[in-house]
């Protein structure tokens, strides 16, 4: 049996290759839209992908299990469990099989039994996997996708707060109890391979290490710890970071089936800047993915800013509306990273692109801001009256704030920008201020000019007000 590993830092989101060296054959577990990775690491296995394991639908990020299937032939196996609502759809022209607990799998002298393993949702399965070609009589490994991580487990409450199915997040929690009865029963050497790693907003303590052992996990892990089900609930539930707006857009998007790859449309140069000033009054959304540094020295009115860095695919899917064609005013030569960062969470419509130091030639007049110290704030506050706006989570206020703040979350500021004053100075604060500075360009972007970014954030301003 051959195992390689697969990780996308930008969604920490881990797929899989199991390959049977025997028959020369692969599956890929939970693939991701970019299927490249798994092409080419079968090319130099001297293996053929036959088969895409799907975990559960996905709701964080595209998966790629119908463009595998789409593109060679692979056998799609998706969970035939849950409920009515999420069944997946469309799926009748490709190959594929739809598989309940206790069906086996098999890759030549390789088996994945089917475990149905619900909380995170409904439908979840995980897959145990037993090498026969070494003639073992006892698992492995498990596959278990969002269902246990290392250190933690699924969270339950993603279809309520994402996909508004009121109750489902207390219905979530009591199947997740009682999936890691099951898990529990599983003998302590197997193997765990999850889905996700550390910074996943798919639970809240993830581990950074990509896998663990059963046996390590009961040991460790905080939700085998209680004895009743009741304070198990409440530590699952409580605490849990604010899940990104895309991931209802994700939930349906791999219910129903995404665009295939193929068929979408290259984004166009673009080298006027007339037309981009006229675009950007028509009200098109332009994203600047320079720097927050070199952002805040100069950028075009109306452009908001969300660097491309490790955070970039999480505040693209809160901040960009999907419904509405986008423009980047990029580095060119990172067109194509963007792109496949943009497209692993389904946001198709690009439509054009600048290269922002051409754009920032062209134009006469130029936005900034400042950053200042918490000092400074303190400063203003007084003599001007002005207005500290929070952007970070929710936990994260709740442990500590600046008196007299205002708490709107980063990925909810665009929804509430009629809760922000435009009549005193603003004074934007996150935890370090990267998240604060995206803020600012949201602010900039719809009309409000008189903002700063306080350096260092909450952090800062405990250490130099103490």
């Amino acid at each position: 049996m051959l195992l390689k590993y697969f990780y996308d830092e930008n969604l920490a989101q881990a797929s899989y290759m199991v390959g049977c060296q025997a028959s020369k054959e692969a599956f890929i577990i939970d693939p991701a839209r970019n299927i490249l990775p798994y092409l080419n690491a079968a090319t130099k296995e001297g293996l053929h992908i036959v088969g895409a394991l799907e975990t559960h639908i996905h709701a964080d990020f595209v998966a790629g299990t119908r463009e595998l299937s789409q593109q060679i032939g692979a056998k799609m196996y998706l969970s035939d469990e849950g409920d009515a609502d999420w069944k997946y759809e469309n799926i009748g022209n490709l190959p594929h099989q739809l598989v309940k607990d206790g069906n086996e799998i098999m890759l030549g002298n390789i088996s994945f039994q089917v475990m149905h393993t619900p909380g995170h949702t409904p439908e979840s399965i995980s897959f145990l996997v037993t090498d026969g070609g070494v003639k073992a009589e006892h698992p492995i490994g498990i596959f278990t996708g969002d269902f246990v991580f290392v250190g933690d487990v699924g969270r339950p409450d993603l279809l309520e707060k994402s996909a508004q199915k009121v109750g489902t997040a207390d219905k979530g929690a009591k199947d997740m109890y009682n999936s890691l009865s099951k898990f529990k029963r599983l003998p302590d050497y197997v193997q765990v391979w999850p889905g996700h790693g550390a910074g996943s907003p798919c639970g809240k303590s993830l581990g950074a290490i990509p896998s663990s052992t059963v046996g390590y996990e009961k040991q460790v892990s905080w939700a085998f710890q209680h004895e009743d089900y009741d304070s198990f609930a409440k530590e699952l539930l409580d605490g849990q970071p604010e899940p990104p707006k895309y991931f209802g857009v994700m939930k349906r998007v791999n219910k129903v089936g995404p665009n295939f790859l193929e068929d979408l449309e290259k984004p166009k140069r673009m080298n006027d800047i007339t037309s981009l000033n006229r675009y950007i009054e028509e009200g098109i959304q332009v994203i600047d993915t320079r720097e927050a540094a070199l952002f805040s020295k100069e950028h075009i009115e109306g452009t908001i800013n969300i660097p491309f860095n490790l955070a970039f695919t999480n505040w693209a899917g809160w901040i960009i509306d999907y419904e509405r064609p986008l423009y980047l005013l990029t580095d060119p030569y990172k067109l194509e990273e963007i792109q496949m960062a943009l497209q692993s969470i389904g946001i198709d419509k690009l439509e054009w692109y600048m290269d922002v130091d051409l754009a920032i030639r062209m134009t006469s007049e130029l936005e900034s801001y400042h950053d200042i110290t918490p000092k400074e704030v303190k400063e203003l506050i007084s003599s001007e009256g002005a207005q500290v706006v929070d952007v970070r989570y929710d936990s994260e206020w709740k442990s500590g704030h600046i008196e007299g703040a205002q708490h709107i979350m980063l990925g909810d500021l665009s929804d509430r920008l009629d809760e922000v004053p435009n009549d005193r100075p603003l004074i934007l604060q996150c935890g370090s201020g990267v998240r604060s500075a995206i803020a600012i360009s949201l602010l900039q972007a719809n009309g409000f000019k008189d903002v700063h970014n306080m350096l260092g954030g909450y952090a800062r301003w405990q250490k130099d007000m103490n």
